[in-house]
Order: structure tokens, then sequence, then C-alpha cells
């Protein structure tokens, strides 16, 4: 065997015998920690959010070497996937807010802009709907509601969950242009508040692209990886994300974010008073969404 690699029997046995190098040790602690990040996250997260969770917590190494130990050791993340159903419906005698945001999902301070949007949640027993409120100072979910239905009220509770943990005073609440947005309902309920309506434009996603981005990570992380039996167990499964370990995983990278953003707030991702935020494709028809739901 060794005259067919090319290798003397006395440079076999030197390897044998050689210890690891101080690189390759380096690596295996390193791949250590990597696998606890990554086992932590319930086999979520990819190179580039393990890499951000161990700067989290002081460790400095280069995103390329973190890819390439998970390459070797097998450790993949969870990707995205298109399609999903319609939960934006216009209603076309209504009258929409203007549009006060323009892209713009910035704020200086918390409880300046809100934005929200419904997106579903498939389970043997039928469809839930999942109705949002985050704020884009800190990308927080300050208020949330689940349903069967898409009625009014369910933008209305994720509301009033939002005023209830807030208190704003003239907040302004973004949104595409669907019924239960446009409705006198939630249009009375933002007056008194003193919260200000927007709705972006109709057929394009990127006027409501922050809370696209939760949808997103939601479907990825949860909604693609779990099938519900029951609407109870889908619940659950939502609460916990949203208030537990989603939040969680935030909060950690709260001093990475913050050395990345050169923020001058205290701590972006923790303010106090306030709940971190950071669709799926199934059965149901391709979702075809005029008013970015």
């Amino acid at each position: 065997m060794g005259t067919l690699l090319g290798v003397s029997e006395a440079g076999y046995h030197a390897w044998r015998q050689r210890t690891p190098s101080v690189r390759a040790v380096a690596d295996t602690a390193l791949l250590k920690q990597i696998r606890t990040a990554h086992a932590g996250s319930g086999e979520i997260y990819g190179a580039p959010r393990v890499h951000a969770t161990l700067a989290a917590q002081g460790a400095r190494h280069g995103r390329k070497r973190i890819a390439r130990l998970m390459r070797e050791a097998g450790l993949v993340g969870v990707s995205r996937q298109r399609g999903g159903v319609v939960t934006t419906r216009r209603d076309r005698e209504a009258r929409p807010a203007p549009d006060l945001v323009d892209r713009t999902f910035s704020a200086e301070a918390p409880n300046q802009l809100w934005v929200g949007d419904i997106t579903f949640v498939p389970t043997a027993a039928g469809f839930l709907y999942l109705a949002v409120v985050v704020d884009a100072w800190s990308r927080r979910v300050v208020g949330w509601s689940m349903a069967s239905h898409l009625r009014t009220e369910l933008v209305l509770d994720a509301l009033e969950r939002a005023i209830m943990q807030r208190r704003p005073r003239d907040v302004i609440h973004h949104s595409d242009q669907g019924s239960q947005y446009t409705s006198l309902a939630f249009g009375g309920r933002c007056r008194e508040a003193g919260v200000r309506p927007s709705m972006g434009s109709v057929g394009d996603a990127y006027d409501n692209a922050m809370c696209e981005s939760f949808f997103a990570t939601l479907e990825c992380e949860l909604l693609d990886r779990r099938r519900f039996a029951s609407q109870a167990q889908a619940r659950m499964a939502v609460f916990t994300f949203i208030e537990g370990f989603h939040r969680g995983f935030l909060q950690s990278r709260a001093p990475a974010l913050r050395a990345r953003l050169s923020l001058t707030h205290p701590l972006r991702t923790g303010d106090a008073r306030q709940p971190l935020i950071r669709k799926r494709s199934t059965a149901p028809p391709k979702r075809v969404n005029s008013n970015s739901s």
C-alpha cells in the first residue's frame, strides 16, 4: 500500500505518531462551540448566524473558517421557501391611509413607527392566521394575535395588545391596504389611541418589507420544519417562537448589533417595556398577494 501511494514505511509511522498541529487543536475546540450554537438554535442556524452568535459571546473567528468547519462536519442551516395563501383582500370601496413611511423602516426611538401584517399557519385542523405589530426601532413584536378567521378583529386584537403594552404617543402604524386595515373599526381605534395609520402602495412587497422579513424567518425556522396536528399545538409553537426562542436570540446578539450599527442608544434590542424580532409553501394555492401581505 505504501508503495502504491508513494509513501515510505518510516514516513507512514511518523505521520501516525505526529501530534495534532496547533491549528487542528484550535479547530476541534471551535467546532465544539459551533455544534453547541447550532444545536441551541434547533439546528436552524447556518454559518452567518452561528458566526453572529459566537461573536456575541466574545469569540472572534472568521466567518469563512466557521463555514468550512460546518461544511466538513455536515452542519447546515435551514433555507427559505416561497409560496402560500392569500391573506390580503382589498376593499375597493374603502379609502386607504396615506403612505407616511415611503419604505423608510427606521426610527430614532421606540414607539415612533410600528408595522403590521398578516400571515397564515397551516394545521391538520385548518388554517390559523397570525397578525403582528412590530416596532421598527427594536424590531420586536410588540403585539400579536392568532385566529381561525381573517376578520378585522384579528388585527384589532394585535393592535390592542401593542397599545396596552407600549402606551404610545403619536406612533405611526404602517400596513398594506388589506380590508382589515382599511376598515372603519381599525381606523376608529387608531384615532382613539392616537395612532397614525399609514399604508403602502398596492402590489409592492417592499412597502412592508420589515413584516415580510419577520414572516420569512417564522416560516423558515418554524413553519417549514413542523407539522401541527391541532390549532392549539400551532398556537403554542408560535407563542414559544415569538416570546421565547427568537427574542432570546436577538437579545444575545445585542452587543454585536450595537457594535456593527454604531448605536448611540443604550441597547436597541433590550429597551425597557418592550418585548425582539427578528410565509411558507404547503398544499394551499400559491400566494398571490397584490398588497404585500
